[in-house]
């Protein structure tokens, strides 16, 4: 993987966390961490599409590593659901 394909791949997955945490309910999340959240919401999207044997489409390739784009957002606004549901609130 070249240097431009990592940088998208950082790219997809800010923004595959930044709606995945907006669906959820958060909206103000840095940079990093919309990036991280990105990252996980795409492992635990995919572990539950290969549970469920649903289809990981659409994903975008970069090298020999898909990253599932529909999957990501669904996983990322599912932990942040669930992160959700433990911290405090502060109202």
């Amino acid at each position: 993987m070249n240097f431009f394909s990592f940088l998208f791949l950082l790219l997809i997955a800010s923004i595959t966390g930044v709606i995945g945490a907006n669906l959820a309910g958060r909206k103000k999340l840095g940079c990093l961490s919309s990036i991280v959240l990105g990252f996980i919401g795409a492992l635990i999207g995919t572990f539950i599409a290969r549970k469920l044997e649903l289809p990981l489409y659409p994903s975008l390739k970069f090298g020999s590593h898909p990253f599932p784009i529909v999957w990501a957002v669904i996983g990322s606004a599912l932990f942040v659901a669930l992160l959700n549901l433990f911290s405090r609130s502060g109202r």
